[in-house]
């Protein structure tokens, strides 16, 4: 399970699927990825990206002022998460392709939609620091 390939009935990949292995350097064949290793990267970078938004809209606009702390460290602590997010988040779309994984459509849209919002919020940073 997990393996299957999403062919055409000639055995080649859809079109779709040719354009989305080109954009992440994937050549032809299988790699040696598992299914759990592509889902346990999956959790490590969902998590690392809502960790992100944790700290743009809990941390430091509520709890950093409760307790006494200067609310411009949000920047630099911000950019290099929201980088190391934006990482793992391509890493773990890639891992999902490599795996052919079954569900790799759904959940690089679920992937696209985090890496839309950890953008916005490292411009957000990035802007606060100019």
């Amino acid at each position: 399970m997990g393996f299957e390939e999403q062919t055409t009935p000639d055995g080649m990949y859809s079109k779709g699927d040719q354009v989305v292995r080109k954009l992440l350097c994937i050549g032809p064949g299988k790699c040696p990825v598992t299914d759990e290793s592509a889902q346990r990267l999956f959790s490590t970078s969902i998590t690392i990206s809502a960790l992100r938004c944790l700290l743009s809209y809990v941390v430091f606009p509520v709890i950093t002022p409760i307790v006494g702390v200067s609310t411009g460290v949000g920047p630099y602590i911000g950019i290099p998460i929201a980088l190391l997010a934006l990482y793992f988040d391509v890493l773990g779309i890639r891992r999902f392709w490599l795996a052919s994984h079954r569900l790799r459509w759904p959940v690089t849209f679920i992937y696209l939609a985090v890496i839309g919002l950890v953008l916005t919020l490292l411009v957000g940073d990035v802007v606060g620091l100019a």
